[in-house]
């Protein structure tokens, strides 16, 4: 179908006032608010104790959780994909359910089961203390974010099927020496995208960790917490605006690194 230069014309428009209105402007009024006062009033910002706690503490879960999602998403990936058993279009459904449910639910659901009165609550007389601390947020994390590797690898090993494995296999190599040598090196990619993912899924989370987290400055307060803090219960725009800033330079620093890796892909 043929269209019209003022047509194409006007639909680009369009798509990019859209974008523009929906982050551009939003980021660049974050931007300014938050250097209009100086670079040192910046950096003196995101340097109190509670800042750099937060930080590191983000840091943190994404540390645990991206190992974790590797391991159990590549698992995942290869069950859905090789396996054949009953129940598959479950596990299919559940690994999607992140996308479906609230974040909010999910810390709701946490409580019940790891509260002081649900399930598991239990584990607390025993010293080891979920809810209201790392332990909770990240598993809260790891619910957020289990769809990323799965559904990132999972095409891959479609797309490459089964036959250079099954040539590995009759010439004698083992199951992990098959999973080493030909099924981890053709689903890189895939793999590295999911990760990429993870990390920026992990980094933004509010709606489950808030639930979870007792909110405490330098005990279990992440970067998302900390402009939550500092905007409605400190009423300390600034600070909330130079923690957002902090948090938006990690982002970018991810969406660099997708961006890179996205090109020596091409260049392979």
């Amino acid at each position: 179908m043929r269209t019209s230069t003022t047509t194409r014309i006007g639909l680009r428009t369009i798509a990019l006032s859209y974008v523009a209105l929906l982050l551009a402007v939003p980021i660049v009024l974050i931007l300014v608010r938050t250097f209009g006062a100086g670079v040192g009033a910046f950096l003196e910002s995101v340097r109190t104790p509670a800042a750099i706690s937060a930080l590191n503490l983000s840091l943190l879960i994404v540390a645990i959780v991206v190992p974790l999602n590797v391991v159990f998403g590549v698992g995942t990936a290869l069950a859905l994909v090789r396996g054949r058993f009953r129940g598959r279009g479950l596990v299919q459904a559940v690994v999607d359910l992140p996308f479906a449910v609230s974040p909010i639910v999910v810390g709701v659901s946490l409580i019940l089961l790891w509260g002081a009165g649900g399930w598991f609550g239990g584990v607390e007389r025993l010293g080891f203390k979920v809810i209201f601390g790392l332990p909770g947020m990240v598993i809260a994390t790891l619910f957020v974010t289990l769809p990323f590797v799965v559904r990132e690898v999972e095409p891959v090993l479609h797309e490459i099927g089964t036959e250079q494995e099954q040539a590995a296999s009759t010439l004698g190599a083992s199951t992990w020496q098959t999973f080493w040598r030909i099924t981890l090196p053709a689903i890189r990619w895939g793999l590295t995208y999911g990760v990429v993912l993870t990390i920026a899924r992990a980094l933004g989370e509010f709606g489950a960790v808030i639930m979870v987290s007792s909110g405490f400055p330098g005990v279990s307060q992440t970067l998302t917490l900390l402009v939550h803090s500092r905007y409605i219960d400190d009423h300390n725009t600034y600070g909330a605006y130079a923690a957002a800033t902090l948090l938006m330079g990690l982002a970018v620093l991810t969406l660099l690194g997708m961006t890179a890796l996205d090109r020596k892909r091409r260049n392979t």
